[in-house]
């Protein structure tokens, strides 16, 4: 009704002028209308989303058949499955873990397989769902929380909350958390064809041979069965050859591991005192060998985290006081436990080892968030845990295990706040987190649109340093290079010994992404903070790329057959045709030729659409592969196979594409369909970027992406009034973070999400006539 309102008002209004504003508000409402849309349809890990799963067995002795099934590995019994009143047929169900499956009890963990009869049977993309029974956790939040945390810094599975029920009969509340299977692989790792590894103890192993992680026992891969599980078709050389460099040859572990990745997975671990996990006990992780053959590890399980398993393995059952104070380096000098003492004996991991655990701190911690964040997550399930009969604690238990233990003796459950709040204050008293630590204050490049097969020039202002490091890569399936930054002022670094830094390094065609690490004798710091997971991006203009793309397309545009299929758009940025024959398009790192173009061209300045539906009996261009609107990876690799083009993306909305703007070389943001026209932002009032600014810098804020808070600098080389503002897609003022007349010099602001939703939103610096504009992701 607003809307025919305004369109009226529109038809009476005689002056321009005023049917100019009327159209602008009509704009701006069908974009909220457009947008208001997709808040209605939760994604099925959205964590504000309590869903409704119901299986129907046939048999009216599901139970104790499930429980017989139970020993039998991945036998399942079939039946179908509801979700949200979406019937799935046909599935696999079994019952799944060790000590939180009872027989005897009604309440047990679920694993279920949509697609164990009916290929590509999926729910957005899942085609396996793991539902935890909420087993020794009173609080109920452990897991969705330690999974909320991990994903900040390295890939982990989304989690949240379902309702179950089977024939009928209500089970209670669980926490649904996504499986480590392929499509994790294919949205973290752009493949899902190499070793995939889980750590898991062989059931009945002696308590003498639980301990140990990452140990070598020779090349006869039998000798690892009663600690790892293949989850690929094949992986035990690889682990063994991993596990032999770990321990055998460790000057070369940077070429078998993902160091960073692995920094990142212990400081978490030992944080949140999570000791069912590998930094104890050899399970509840798997591990994952990327393209350049490095192991990557992945938690799993965290329903026993912040203190609640409490047995460590090299000396007992710990205390209250110290699962407080467990030390951040423990079993670093226990000799079977190489997962750790292969990594943080050598002195520069353990600087970026504390670097990594100090960012954690701060972000989730010091500052109390973690705390406000476990109430609200029980917020959202407050009404469902006092409807489940079948709970292993008191509603009071519930309430009470965020700040309060729950029982006593060896069964007590630690409270989450009562561990977290003095460990903080015991890890921010320890030697390596006391040291002073490099400050790096501003980063920048030089031009800042860089073009193809050029120099490109980067500065960075760092304090309290003595080396200093630009990390660089072309791909995001590459390993990061790293090369030393020089203040000596021959470098474009300002002055000798002014602590600026600079370096150049030959740019190719693809997009650029790196960060900055400094470290001194005592301690590391990185820029973007949660480097290497996250990144600077610099887009560089190539001839051909990959320019807009729906993964999503319901209504939007249909090919020649009707159908409204998957379509991505591709551009040529050059003043010449270019030949396709050979080039080819992948959504698998793996598998580069997954599509080959046949004989056709694109035209100079011109667009190209591709179906990427499966369907290649049809006419045109359709390929042999389908875009995941959950998120996946796309490649676009020349008749070398080399890759010219690259997008990662996220979880898409409906009829919504993603484009470059400026079109054909800027950075991917959210659009209303162009489909074979010139890219065009959904706010064209305020994206009006321009270069190379006279008296003003800005640099892209940090962290980016964020989930809660974010830091934009300026410098400004002469006075001005400068205004700052933050805008949501729709351009409506957020928030002014500066409005006033200001001095040359170097200014910070942060700016902190409160109440505002995930998405893309948008800064502006205003300094006298001029305009920079950039774009920032909250995650």
């Amino acid at each position: 009704m607003k809307l025919r309102f305004i369109a009226e008002l529109f038809l009476n209004f005689k002056t321009i002028e005023t049917k100019y504003f009327i159209m602008k508000q009509l704009l701006q409402l069908t974009f909220a209308l457009f947008f208001s849309s997709f808040a209605i349809g939760q994604s099925f890990y959205d964590i504000n989303t309590v869903n409704e799963i119901e299986i129907t067995f046939e048999e009216s002795n599901w139970d104790q058949l499930l429980d017989q099934l139970a020993s039998s590995g991945e036998e399942r019994l079939l039946g179908s499955v509801s979700i949200n009143g979406e019937v799935f047929d046909s599935v696999g169900v079994r019952y799944k873990g060790n000590s939180s499956y009872n027989s005897n009890q009604v309440k047990n963990p679920f694993n279920i397989k949509l697609d164990y009869i009916i290929n590509n049977q999926e729910i957005e993309g899942y085609g396996t769902l793991k539902l935890s029974n909420g087993f020794n956790d009173p609080s109920f939040v452990r897991e969705v929380l330690s999974y909320e945390i991990a994903r900040k810094y390295f890939p982990a599975s989304q989690s949240n909350f379902c309702n179950m029920y089977v024939n009928g009969q209500y089970l209670g509340l669980y926490t649904s958390n996504q499986d480590v299977d392929k499509f994790f692989m294919r949205t973290h790792f752009q493949g899902d064809e190499n070793a995939r590894i889980k750590g898991e103890i062989e059931s009945g192993l002696p308590p003498n041979q639980m301990g140990g992680v990452w140990e070598y026992f020779g090349n006869d891969s039998s000798d690892y069965f009663h600690k790892y599980a293949l989850e690929s078709n094949y992986g035990w050389n690889e682990l063994v050859g991993f596990l032999d460099v770990l321990n055998n040859d460790n000057e070369n572990i940077e070429e078998v591991l993902n160091v960073d990745r692995h920094l990142w997975f212990l400081a978490f671990q030992n944080l949140l005192v999570n000791l069912d996990g590998p930094i104890n006990n050899p399970q509840n992780y798997y591990m994952y060998q990327d393209g350049n053959g490095r192991m990557n590890p992945i938690p799993w399980d965290f329903n026993e985290s912040f203190g609640i398993f409490a047995m460590l393995q090299s000396s007992g059952q710990l205390s209250t006081y110290q699962l407080q104070q467990l030390n951040p380096f423990v079993n670093i000098n226990e000799s079977d436990y190489p997962i750790i003492g292969e990594i943080l004996s050598n002195p520069v991991y353990r600087k970026m080892y504390a670097a990594h655990m100090k960012t954690i701190l701060e972000e989730n911690f010091d500052n109390g968030w973690y705390e406000d964040r476990a109430y609200e997550i029980q917020d959202i399930i407050d009404d469902d845990v006092q409807a489940d009969e079948n709970k292993f604690y008191t509603y009071n238990n519930f309430i009470n295990n965020v700040n309060s233990s729950v029982g006593g003796g060896p069964q007590s459950k630690i409270g989450i706040t009562q561990l977290m709040n003095s460990r903080v204050n015991y890890l921010n008293s320890h030697d390596d987190f006391e040291y002073t630590a490099p400050s790096i204050s501003y980063v920048t490049h030089n031009p800042q649109q860089p073009e193809a097969n050029t120099e490109l020039w980067f500065s960075s202002t760092v304090e309290e340093a003595t080396e200093v490091y630009l990390s660089y890569r072309f791909s995001s399936l590459a390993t990061f290079t790293k090369t030393l930054m020089f203040d000596d002022g021959a470098h474009e670094d300002g002055q000798a010994n002014d602590g600026i830094y600079g370096v150049s390094i030959n740019i190719a065609s693809s997009d650029l992404e790196y960060y900055i690490y400094a470290e001194n004798d005592d301690a590391a710091a990185f820029m973007p903070v949660r480097a290497e997971y996250e990144f600077y991006h610099i887009s560089i203009s190539s001839d051909l790329v990959i320019n807009e793309f729906m993964a999503d397309n319901e209504n939007t545009i249909a090919d020649q057959d009707g159908e409204f299929d998957d379509w991505i758009e591709l551009y040529n940025n050059s003043d010449q045709e270019i030949e396709l024959e050979g080039f080819s398009l992948s959504d698998d790192a793996a598998e580069p030729q997954m599509w080959l173009f046949p004989d056709t061209s694109i035209l100079a300045g011109d667009y190209l659409i591709i179906w990427a539906d499966k369907d290649e009996e049809q006419e045109g261009l359709h390929a042999e592969l389908k875009l995941s609107s959950s998120g996946e990876s796309l490649f676009l690799y020349d008749a070398e196979m080399n890759v010219i083009d690259q997008v990662v993306f996220t979880e898409q909305k409906a009829d919504t594409s993603l484009g470059r703007y400026p079109n054909g070389t800027g950075d991917f943001a959210e659009m209303m369909a162009t489909f074979g026209e010139e890219n065009q932002p959904l706010i064209l009032d305020i994206y009006n970027p321009e270069n190379n600014k006279v008296g003003i810098q800005m640099s892209q804020n940090y962290p980016n992406p964020f989930s809660q808070q974010t830091r934009i600098e300026i410098v400004l080389e002469q006075s001005g009034y400068v205004n700052l503002g933050i805008y949501n897609i729709y351009g409506q003022l957020l928030e002014t973070l500066e409005a006033s007349t200001l001095n040359p010099g170097k200014y910070s602001y942060e700016w902190n999400v409160k109440e505002n939703k995930t998405g893309v939103y948008i800064y502006q610096l205003q300094f006298e006539e001029q305009s920079i504009v950039k774009k920032m992701l909250v995650q």
